[in-house]
C-alpha cells in the first residue's frame, strides 16, 4: 500500500494547513496578518477548522508586514505574517526591508504555486526565496507537509535570535492541501541571552572618567532587551547624559528622567558638535549614529573613547573605532556590569552627585525653554509643528502608546514627551514611508488592544490608508493624526539647506506639492468607518485628541499646520 493511502486511512492525517496552525498554536502565535489570494486558499479553509488564531486582514501587502512589525515590537514576540505569491511578496518588501532594519523578529511565508504545474509557467510564479532573501536571514521552500513543524520552528528560533529580524518560508498550495500524519513535537527551550565578559575591565575604564564625561546612548536594543531600569540605573550611578539614537526604532527611556537629553541629530557634523563635550561614549546596542546627508568628518570626535554593548558581535567596533567593546545582553550584562561599576566609581559618590543635580537643573531649564517656545508660537495664524506636536503630546499623556511617522512634528513631539517610563514612542527606523499607520494597528493588537496614537504626514498618510480599514474593522482604540502641511516638507526643507541648488534659489520645487486637487482626508477616513474631524486652531487640539482616546474607537484627527 502506497504511502499516500496509508495516510489517508490514518485518523491523525489532516492537510498541510492544519499542520501549520498547530504549530503556530503551540508557539503562542495569536494573530496570522496577511492578505489572502488562490495560493493561500488551503490555508484560509484550515482556520476555519482552527479558530485559536485570528486572521488580521490588510488590503495590502506591505500594511500585513507593517502590522506584524508593529505587533512584534509591542508584544516582544515574533510575527506571523502570510502573503500571496511573487506579487504580494514583492508588495511587501519596503515594509519588510524596514522591519529588518529595526531587527524585528518575523516569521514570513508567501503562498507558491502548485509545484506540479511550476514548468507551465503559471501566473504569478515566482521565485520567492530569491525574492525574499535581501531583507530577510534565511530563507526556503517547503517541500512536504511533513517539513513544516522543523522549519517553522528554526523559523520562530532564528528570527528571535540576535540580531533578530525575520526568516522566510514559500508554501506551495501542494504542500498546504498534502495529507500528513507527521507529530509536531512541543516547542524548544532555547535561552538566547549571555552575560558579556569582560565586565569588570569595563568598570574601571567607564569609572576613570570624570562625572559628566561620559554619555550614554541609548539604542533600540534596549527594548528588546527590556533594560530600561538597568539602564536607568547605569546613567544614575555615573551622572551621564543620556542620548537616544539619531533615527530611532524605539525611545528606550523615560523622556521624564533629568539626564534624558533627547535623540542626536542625523548629520555629522552636527553629531560631532554635540559629543564634542564628552570625552567617552557608551553605546547600548548598534547602530544609533545613523545619518542621512553627507557632510564632511566623522560624527564621533577623534578625543572621545567609544564604548558598546551589544547581543550581536556584529555590530562592535563596526563603523568607529571602539577603546572596549562586550557581547552579551544588555539587561544581563548590565544587572553584571553595575556591582563592579559601583564599586570602582564609590570614591566619588559626591561628585556623581553633585554633577547629578547640575543635569537635573538642564533638564528642567531646557523643558521650560521650550514650553516658551510653544507659548510663543501658540497663537500663530496657522499651527506651527512645534505647537501641534506640543498640544498632542499634552493630550496624549505619559501612558498612551505612539507610534509616529509625521517627520515635520518628530522633532518637536519627542521634546514634547514626558513620560515615567519606557517605550511610549516608536518611530520608522527603516525610513521607508507606509510603516506607521498600519505599524499602530499592530502596535494595539500587541498591546491586548490598547490605546494607540499615531502620527502621520500627509504625505506619509497616502502610502498605507488600508490600515484605516483594518482598524474601523477589528475596532481598535487607534486615533490617526495627520499633520497636514499640503506638502513633502522634508525633502523641500533638504533642498533649501543646500546653497548650490536651483530650487534653493529660486525656491521652486518639482513633484512637492499635494494639492490641485487638495487631498480630503477626513472623506478618506469616514469611508472607511472611522470618526473624523478637522483642526485649524491650537486650542482645538487637545480637547479633540482627548476625546479620540477616550471614545475606545478608531477615529482621525486632521491638523493643519504651518509649512515650518
Amino acid at each position: 500500500m502506497s504511502n499516500t493511502l496509508t495516510k489517508v486511512q490514518d485518523a491523525n492525517a489532516r492537510r498541510g494547513g492544519d499542520v501549520l496552525l498547530e504549530v503556530l498554536e503551540s508557539e503562542g502565535v495569536e494573530y496570522i496578518f496577511g492578505n489572502p489570494g488562490t495560493t493561500e486558499l488551503p490555508l484560509m479553509d484550515a482556520l476555519l477548522r482552527r479558530p485559536k488564531v485570528s486572521y488580521i486582514l490588510a488590503l495590502q501587502e506591505a500594511s500585513a508586514v507593517a502590522m506584524a512589525d508593529g505587533y512584534a515590537q509591542a508584544s516582544g514576540k515574533p510575527g506571523f505574517l502570510n502573503l500571496h505569491t511573487a506579487g504580494g511578496l514583492g508588495h511587501g518588501m519596503g515594509a519588510l526591508l524596514n522591519a529588518a532594519c529595526s531587527q524585528t523578529p518575523l516569521v514570513v511565508t508567501a503562498g507558491q504555486q502548485d509545484t506540479r504545474h511550476f514548468m507551465t509557467d503559471p501566473l504569478l510564479l515566482g521565485d520567492l526565496c530569491n525574492i525574499a532573501k535581501p531583507a530577510v536571514k534565511w530563507a526556503r521552500e517547503v517541500t512536504s507537509a511533513d517539513q513544516l513543524p522543523v522549519l517553522l520552528r528554526r523559523a520562530f528560533h532564528d528570527a528571535d535570535a540576535a540580531p533578530k529580524g525575520a526568516a522566510f518560508l514559500s508554501l506551495p498550495m501542494d504542500v498546504m492541501e498534502e495529507l500528513s500524519t507527521v507529530n509536531i513535537g512541543s516547542p524548544s527551550n532555547i535561552e538566547h541571552k549571555s552575560v558579556a565578559s569582560s565586565l569588570p575591565l569595563l568598570a574601571e575604564k567607564l569609572a576613570a572618567f570624570a562625572p559628566g564625561k561620559v554619555a550614554i546612548i541609548a539604542g533600540d536594543e534596549i527594548s528588546q532587551s527590556q533594560a530600561a531600569k538597568q539602564v536607568v540605573d547605569l546613567a544614575e550611578m555615573l551622572a551621564a547624559d543620556v542620548y537616544g539614537s539619531t533615527w530611532p526604532s524605539r525611545i528606550p527611556y523615560p523622556t521624564a528622567h533629568p539626564l534624558w537629553r533627547g535623540n542626536l541629530t542625523t548629520k555629522a557634523t552636527e553629531l560631532n558638535k554635540a559629543l564634542s563635550g564628552y570625552d567617552a561614549i557608551f553605546a547600548l546596542g548598534g547602530k544609533s549614529l545613523i545619518t542621512i546627508l553627507y557632510s564632511e568628518g566623522d560624527a564621533v570626535p577623534a578625543s572621545c573613547q567609544v564604548f558598546q554593548l551589544s547581543a550581536d558581535s556584529g555590530d562592535l567596533g563596526r563603523t568607529y573605532v571602539s577603546e572596549l567593546s562586550v557581547v552579551g545582553d544588555i539587561a544581563l550584562s548590565l544587572d553584571a556590569l553595575l556591582p563592579h561599576l559601583h564599586k570602582t566609581t564609590a570614591d566619588r559618590r559626591s561628585d556623581y552627585l553633585r554633577r547629578f543635580d547640575e543635569a537635573k537643573a538642564k533638564f528642567n531649564a531646557d523643558k521650560a525653554n521650550h514650553e516658551e517656545l510653544v507659548n510663543e508660537q501658540y497663537n500663530a495664524a496657522v499651527i506651527t509643528p512645534v505647537v501641534a506636536a506640543f498640544e498632542a503630546a499634552r493630550a496624549i499623556g505619559p501612558d498612551v502608546a505612539i507610534v509616529d511617522e509625521a517627520i515635520s512634528t518628530s522633532g518637536g513631539l519627542r521634546k514634547a514627551l514626558n513620560s515615567p517610563k519606557a517605550d511610549q514612542y516608536a518611530f520608522m527606523r527603516g525610513g521607508g514611508l507606509g510603516w506607521g499607520m498600519p505599524a499602530a494597528v499592530g502596535y494595539s493588537l500587541g498591546l491586548g488592544k490598547a490605546p494607540v496614537v499615531c502620527f502621520v504626514g500627509d504625505g506619509a498618510a497616502m502610502y498605507s490608508p488600508q490600515a484605516l480599514w483594518t482598524a474601523a474593522h477589528e475596532k481598535l482604540p487607534v486615533t490617526f493624526i495627520v499633520m497636514n502641511n499640503t506638502e513633502y516638507n522634508v525633502l523641500k526643507n533638504f533642498l533649501r539647506s543646500q546653497d548650490d541648488y536651483t530650487s534653493a534659489q529660486t525656491d521652486r520645487f518639482i513633484a512637492m506639492d499635494l494639492i490641485a486637487p487638495a487631498i480630503n482626508y477626513q472623506a478618506l477616513g469616514a469611508s472607511m468607518g472611522l470618526e473624523t474631524c478637522k483642526i485649524h486652531r491650537a486650542c482645538d487640539i487637545a480637547p479633540a485628541v482627548e476625546a479620540a482616546i477616550a471614545s475606545g474607537k478608531p477615529g482621525l484627527i486632521e491638523i493643519m499646520i504651518s509649512k515650518g
